[in-house]
């Protein structure tokens, strides 16, 4: 630092006062200016080449590509003259590459030793089985919070020195991320298995997929697509939030497993009654899952909306119930629909964005009204066009149920299902989810 103070002011003395005393051809601040670089360089090579500190050689890497260059050479005093004289680079290429390396080296570690401090403190956390904080009315971690800005501070200092840098360590950061997130993803399944007696249990999980939506931001807006980690780091996220939803939902899914089942046992009896117990039993659990981030609890709402639709197509694939008078199917029909409408109602009043369900129940009711083969055949297309991934299989448990069908009429309608939806890809998969008995 008294070297380079130095000589910025004396340079700057050289060219406002001393330069006027001599004559042109002399070129005496091109001499000043490669005596004082010569000695300079000199002085930092010999600390370069001694044992350094971390911080020591951040400091000269500083000086190399920042400090000299931008505030002595182009100074507003100095740039027009040093401009003329071909001083170079403050350490030889080698030394300087040398340097580089063991900076990133060091600041990589650094950063992954940081990121495991601030696991380790969030692990010691959970164990103290405490509420955690609420941030605008949602469980809140810091450890996202402190993580990203270790990673950002590491690429921030990196960049300080220079964009070369900067792009360097870019991925080695995100190397690392990918690799905390991973440690991360173990020690949440650990959690979740040996904990599930704690009293704050549910809202811990809630605050760690809260955590997700941290990572997720800075990694697609801080990584680049090229980078092989960012597909890591997105994956590694996607399971934690599944997995977390996974245990949320459990014990809502499994108190709704006997109630659809009364759906076969009654013959499709009294739907009106069960569907309003399932809208109840789903509205009691749902409360819980507002401390979510909004973007989650659309998310795990969606989720339950899927389930509820799913289970429900599940119930009409049972082959418990074979009707042959089309007044029978016409009322299982009416109360498929009315079941279908009240569903819907739900969802949506929950804050459901899935609308892609919504025409599922009514297009099988629809099938289950019709009672021309060629009407049928249209509505099976339809269905077919908005989830693509029903198969044979899924029509022809359906089709059960319209006992009045003739052998021939239910072939022809079965094909022309395999025809119309062969080799399509499946958008957002319903029935791909559904196993036939």
């Amino acid at each position: 630092l008294h070297m380079g103070r130095t000589m910025k002011e004396d340079l700057t003395v050289v060219v406002q006062r001393i330069k006027q005393l001599y004559p042109p051809h002399f070129n005496v601040c091109s001499t000043y200016a490669e005596l004082y670089h010569n000695y300079f360089a000199f002085q930092l090579k010999k600390t370069a080449e001694s044992q350094l500190e971390d911080k020591d050689i951040y400091l000269l890497l500083s000086w190399v590509h920042n400090i000299y260059p931008n505030d002595i050479r182009k100074d507003r005093i100095l740039a027009e003259e040093l401009e003329k004289v071909k001083l170079g680079s403050l350490l030889p290429s080698s030394l300087i590459k040398e340097l580089e390396k063991k900076y990133l080296d060091s600041e990589e570690a650094t950063v992954k030793n940081c990121l495991s401090r601030c696991l380790e403190t969030e692990i010691q956390r959970w164990k103290k089985d405490q509420e955690p904080e609420k941030l605008d009315g949602h469980f809140h971690s810091e450890l996202a919070i402190l993580a990203i800005q270790n990673i950002y501070g590491g690429q921030k200092r990196a960049d300080a020195l220079s964009a070369a840098l900067g792009e360097e360590i870019s991925p080695c950061l995100s190397r690392e991320l990918s690799a905390f997130l991973k440690s991360y993803k173990d020690a949440f399944e650990d959690f979740k298995e040996k904990n599930k007696k704690q009293r704050f249990y549910k809202p811990i999980l809630i605050a760690n997929i809260n955590n997700c939506q941290n990572f997720r931001d800075y990694t697609e807006r801080n990584i680049a697509e090229k980078d092989d980690d960012k597909a890591s780091i997105l994956s590694t996220l996607s399971d934690i939030e599944n997995s977390g939803f996974d245990v949320l939902l459990q014990q809502l899914f499994a108190q709704l497993k006997p109630i659809y089942k009364k759906f076969t046992e009654n013959k499709w009896d009294s739907s009106d009654e069960i569907m309003n117990e399932i809208i109840k039993t789903t509205g009691k659990h749902i409360s819980d899952f507002q401390t979510l981030n909004d973007s989650f609890y659309k998310t795990i709402i969606e989720k339950i909306h899927v389930h509820l639709v799913k289970e429900y197509i599940v119930r009409l694939l049972k082959r418990r119930v074979s009707l042959k008078s089309p007044v029978q199917q016409q009322n299982l029909a009416q109360n498929i629909s009315k079941n279908a409408a009240a569903l819907e109602a739900f969802c949506t009043n929950q804050g459901s964005q899935a609308m892609w369900l919504n025409s599922a129940l009514p297009k099988l009711a629809e099938i289950i009204r019709l009672q021309d083969s060629g009407a049928i055949k249209i509505e099976v297309a339809t269905l077919a066009t908005v989830y693509p991934d029903i198969r044979k299989r899924h029509l022809e448990a359906f089709l059960y149920i319209k006992a009045n069908l003739a052998r021939s009429e239910l072939k022809s309608i079965l094909s022309y299902l395999a025809d119309s939806v062969a080799s399509t890809p499946s958008g957002a998969p319903l029935f791909s989810n559904i196993n036939v008995s």
